[in-house]
This record gives C-alpha cells, sequence and structure tokens, in this order.
C-alpha cells in the first residue's frame, strides 16, 4: 500500500477540511501542454527517479498524493506549492502554460538526506509546512472538475473568514488503471493562518 503524506486535520468547515502539512521534500518535474496530459507526460521521469536513476542508484519509495499545480514563471523556483500551473507566454499559439507535477517523498528526507536526481528534468525541492484548506472529490483527472471545485473552495474559504494565498494545487491519490468514478482526488489551497493558528 502506498503510503499517504502526513497532515493533522485542525478543523471542518461547511465546505472544506483545513489542514495542517508539516514542512516536506517533493522531487517534480515542470512540463507544458494541456492540464490533462501534465501528470502523464511529468510521471515517467518521476517513475525513474524513485526507481533508481539517482545519484546512489537508490530506490525511493512512492507517497501518495501525486500533485499537480499551476503557477506563474514568477514564482517557480521559490513558491510553497507541490500539479501546479506555470504560465505560459501570452499569445504562444496552443500553449496553455506549464504545470509542476510532483511526487512527495516519504517523511525523512530533506535535500541533504534524499538522493539526487541524474536527470536533469527532475529537481528536488523542500516545502515549507502550510496550513490549507483542502476539498475531496470523485471524478476524472479534467480541468473542468479541477477548475469546478477549485471555485467552490475558494467561495468556501472566503464564506468562513479565511484568506487563500498561493497557487492551487491538484492531487491525485490513484493509479490510472482506477475507474474515474471511484478516483480520489483533493483541490489544495493554502490560507493565511490566524493569530490563533501561529500561536505556539
Amino acid at each position: 500500500m502506498t503510503e499517504q503524506q502526513p497532515y493533522a486535520v485542525v478543523g471542518n468547515n461547511d465546505g472544506f477540511e483545513l489542514r495542517r502539512y508539516p514542512e516536506h521534500l517533493v522531487a517534480e518535474v515542470i512540463t507544458t501542454g494541456p492540464f490533462e496530459d501534465a501528470g502523464n507526460r511529468a510521471f515517467r521521469y518521476l517513475f525513474a527517479y524513485i526507481s533508481g536513476e539517482n545519484s546512489v542508484r537508490q530506490k525511493v519509495a512512492m507517497t501518495a498524493p501525486v500533485v499537480q499545480a499551476e503557477a506563474s514563471t514568477k514564482i517557480a523556483m521559490t513558491a510553497p506549492v507541490v500539479q501546479e500551473a506555470v504560465g505560459g507566454k501570452p499569445g504562444d499559439p496552443g500553449e496553455k502554460g506549464a504545470f509542476r507535477v510532483a511526487f512527495v517523498l516519504p517523511t525523512g528526507l530533506t535535500l541533504e538526506t534524499a538522493p539526487q536526481p541524474t536527470s536533469p528534468q527532475v529537481r528536488l525541492r523542500s516545502i515549507p509546512g502550510s496550513l490549507t484548506a483542502a476539498v475531496r472529490y470523485r471524478g476524472r483527472w479534467d480541468e473542468a472538475g479541477y477548475a469546478r471545485h477549485l471555485e467552490l473552495l475558494r467561495g468556501a474559504i472566503a464564506a468562513s473568514g479565511f484568506t487563500a494565498w498561493g497557487e492551487p494545487r491538484f492531487a491525485r491519490f490513484d493509479p490510472p488503471f482506477m475507474p474515474s468514478f471511484l478516483r480520489r482526488n483533493e483541490v489544495l489551497l493554502d490560507i493565511v493562518p490566524t493569530e490563533a493558528e501561529t500561536r505556539p
């Protein structure tokens, strides 16, 4: 069974679950093209990395979910997010931008201790801990479903008095052969912690 990325549920609000994610490490690939194809294009590089295509030829356990997000190129190197969109150049015909697709690496691995990728397509990045709103749904890995649930999540966050920040992420938990109506998907969006949440 695939290890799940750890988090603590700190609240259940109308329309979303509030979670606290600890700092963690990801292996990521940036790929261009449509939303629906990003995961497949990045998967072979990421799977090769965890299968031993790294500096010490060591296998690395796979952790769920696989995360995809959209981000502007201005924050591609520093955004605290894991599938995530990286905006394309305006006016590029047929180009819908780029996506950052990441595998969350097992707990305990750091930039210093994780095997280094040998492929130039793969890079490791440390993600700071976050307070995150999450909405879960079943269905296909398509942009329409993601966009619909992201809009619902943004509305629920605002209605609950929180402020969203950063780039949203699309998380997939199941393999491609899983029937789409059984697939667990999530939309994740970080929120600004309130004063109570930032107290030790």
